[in-house]
This record gives structure tokens, sequence and C-alpha cells, in this order.
């Protein structure tokens, strides 16, 4: 990308779900994407539970998601809201002039890239309405083939990463074959390693949402706003 900083740019990753060691791996797949001259930090949510899995709790995580950007925003060049139902990037947005994306937003444009149909694979079918949404908000509605969701307990699935891959494997297959999807997003911040370890399983792109919003947003960064 060329920019040439006077110093690092740093992008403050917020994991709107509690667990640190989710924060940890997110960051992790985050660092290993950006370019020389950008550090990732994380911050992780406190009051939310472990992991989201209903519309309330991504609902309820929101105010949290704002006060931890509004806490850091005289520390960091950009901030990721790493829950695939970005909330609480609307009001980043309109409270900070930092440059500001989520994870779903960022993977439902680079799926939706050429003109490509796209669906979703991911494991929380009670977030069905707030996934659907997204590409509505976006303008993406005519290319969003749906979502399909992973067979299994959430929760369940995380504690067993070969069974949480052979799930989500299934639905990506279920989104290509039955709905004609041409790109899949692994719908979601917890499920950042699967969607790496899905990537070479498929001829079509498995877009993986963290590594979407670090490129998006390492190009929103300007040397201006890094200082």
């Amino acid at each position: 990308m060329g920019q040439n900083f006077s110093r690092r740019a740093r992008i403050l990753l917020i994991n709107p779900n509690s667990l640190e060691a989710t924060t940890t791996m997110m960051v992790a797949i985050a660092t290993s994407v950006a370019i020389d001259g950008f550090d990732i930090v994380g911050a992780t949510a406190s009051r939310a539970p472990a992991m989201i899995m209903t519309p309330d709790a991504l609902d309820t995580a929101a105010p949290e998601v704002e006060e931890i950007a509004l806490a850091h925003q005289g520390s960091c060049d950009g901030i990721i809201v790493s829950a695939f139902g970005d909330p609480g990037l609307a009001g980043i947005k309109s409270a900070l002039k930092l440059p500001a994306v989520g994870i779903g937003e960022s993977s439902m444009l680079e799926a939706a890239d050429g003109g490509r149909r796209f669906g979703v694979a991911t494991t929380t079918p009670l977030l069905k309405t707030k996934i659907d949404a997204l590409p509505e908000t976006l303008g993406l509605q005519p290319r969003y083939t749906g979502t399909r969701f992973a067979d299994g307990d959430p929760q369940e699935l995380m504690r067993d990463p070969a069974r949480l891959r052979a799930a989500l494997a299934a639905a990506v297959d279920a989104c290509i074959v039955q709905d004609g999807a041409e790109a899949v997003i692994i719908g979601g911040g917890p499920l950042g390693e699967a969607a790496r370890e899905l990537q070479p399983m498929f001829i079509v792109p498995v877009i993986a949402p963290i590594p979407s919003a670090v490129r998006r947003l390492m190009g929103l960064i300007t040397p201006r706003t890094a200082g």
C-alpha cells in the first residue's frame, strides 16, 4: 500500500464477546495479515457472554463496544468490531472521526466483489435475522444467497475444533451446491481459525471476516490519520 508512517499505526480490535482467549486468537489472525507499519491490539468486553449467540446479546453488547472505542480513541488509528453482527459499529462511526469497520460488513463487501453471489456459513441459528439484515443494510441483498448453519450446539462445537470444522464445511457446501453461492463467508469472529482452515478445501472463495476487516481498515488509514 506504500504508506510511510511517521510512527507505526495502531489498530484496535474490539472483541464484543467476553472470552479473553478469543481476543488473543483474533489478534493473532489480524496480525498475520497486517502489513509492516501496523500493530494490532485487542480489547475484550466484560459484560457480554463468552460467545454471543442471540439477538438480545448482540444488541446488549453494542453500548459496551462503543464505550471501549471511546476509551481508546486517543491511542489508536482505527477500530475493528470483531463480532459478525457488528454491534456498536454505527455508534462508533457517528461518535468518532477514526476509521472503523466491522467484520460483518467487511466480509460481505469482499464476498460480493465483482458481483459475486455470496452466502454465510456459521453456527448460531438464533442470529439468522441479524445476519440477514446486514446485506440489506449494505445494499447487497440481490447478491445474498442466505445463511446455512452448522449442525450442533454452537458452544459444544467451539470446544471440538475438528467437529466444528466438519460441521462448517457441510454448511459451506450447502451454500455452494444448494444456494448457488460463488463465495462463502464464515460468519463469526470466534470462528476465525476454522475459517482459515476451511479456505483450501473449496474451489470457491471462503471468506475469513477478520482478515477482510484488517485489509479494509488498512486501506482507510492514511498517513494523515496515523499522524
